[in-house]
C-alpha cells in the first residue's frame, strides 16, 4: 500500500508573510510639495497656497486623505489616488498655525503634515469710548494680533504716555492693558495703543471720560429719613380722621 506523503509547512511561514507585507507597507512614502517630513510653510495673508501630496515607492493605486486640523477635507473623486492637491484661497490670519496633513488611507500612520505660518500686519481693536466715575478704577484693553509679534507703546493726547504712580501696564501676546487706579479729572483724554511690526503698524484710540463723583448718602440716614416721613404721614392721617369724627 502506497503511503501518503505530506508536505511540511514551516511554522515561520505566516510570520515571514506578515513581515514581507509590513516591509511593503512601510516602503511607501508621501511627499507634500517635495517634503517627505513634516515642515512649516511661511506665507502671507491674501495670495492662495497650493499643497500637493504625492505617493512614492508604490506600484499600486493608493488613496489619499487630507485633514485640516482634526477635520477631514472633502476631495473630488479625481483628486484622491496617488496624487492629491488642495488649495487654500484666500489665505487669512485665521489660517496661521493651522496644520494640514496628507495621509495614506490604508495606513494612516504614513503621513506628512504642513503648518502654515501666515504673516500679517498688526490688527488692533478695543472699546473706543470709556466713561468712568471719578475715584474709581478703569482698565483700557487693547487687543492686537500680528505675525510676527509687534511692539506696543501707549500715548496720551498724541504724546508718549508718562507712567504715573497709579498706572499699571499688563500684556500677553495678544492683549495689552493700561489700568488707572482711582481716576482723576486730570486723567481725561485720548489714550492710543500703537502696535508696530516689520510688516506695518496698527493704532487704536480710547476716549476716557471721567465723570463727576456722585454724592453718596449713608444708608442709615436714608432709612431713618424714610421712617420719619412715613410716621409723619400716618400721624397726619390719624389726626385728620379725629377731626372728622369729633362731636360738637
Amino acid at each position: 500500500m502506497a503511503q501518503k506523503s505530506s508536505l511540511a509547512v514551516p511554522y515561520e511561514a505566516p510570520v515571514l508573510v506578515a513581515c514581507f507585507l509590513a516591509c511593503v507597507a512601510t516602503g511607501v512614502e508621501l511627499s507634500v510639495n517635495n517634503h517627505t517630513a513634516d515642515f512649516t510653510l511661511s506665507t502671507s495673508s491674501g495670495p492662495p497656497v497650493s499643497l500637493s501630496c504625492l505617493v512614492q515607492n508604490s506600484s499600486q493605486a493608493e488613496e489619499l486623505l487630507w485633514y485640516r486640523g482634526e477635520s477631514k477635507v472633502d476631495l473630488k473623486n479625481g483628486n484622491k489616488v496617488n496624487v492629491s492637491n488642495i488649495c487654500i484661497s484666500p489665505v487669512t490670519k485665521s489660517d496661521n498655525g493651522v496644520t494640514f496633513t496628507c495621509k495614506l488611507m490604508r495606513d494612516q500612520s504614513v503621513k506628512v503634515s504642513v503648518i502654515l505660518d501666515v504673516c500679517f500686519p498688526p490688527i488692533v481693536t478695543g472699546e473706543e469710548s470709556v466713561q468712568i466715575e471719578e475715584g474709581k478704577d478703569v482698565t483700557l484693553t487693547c487687543n492686537a494680533k500680528s505675525n510676527p509679534q509687534g511692539q506696543t507703546a501707549w500715548y496720551k493726547n498724541n504724546d508718549t504716555l508718562t507712567l504715573q504712580q497709579n498706572y499699571e501696564l499688563y500684556q500677553t501676546s495678544e492683549v495689552f492693558q493700561l489700568s488707572i487706579k482711582k481716576v482723576q479729572k486730570s486723567d481725561n483724554g485720548t489714550y492710543t495703543c500703537e502696535v508696530k511690526s516689520s510688516l506695518g503698524e496698527g493704532r487704536k484710540d480710547f476716549h476716557l471720560i471721567v465723570e463727576d463723583k456722585k454724592p453718596v448718602f449713608p444708608m442709615e440716614a436714608v432709612i431713618a429719613a424714610a421712617v420719619v416721613i412715613i410716621l409723619t404721614v400716618l400721624f397726619g392721617i390719624v389726626a385728620q380722621k379725629g377731626k372728622n369724627f369729633k362731636v360738637w
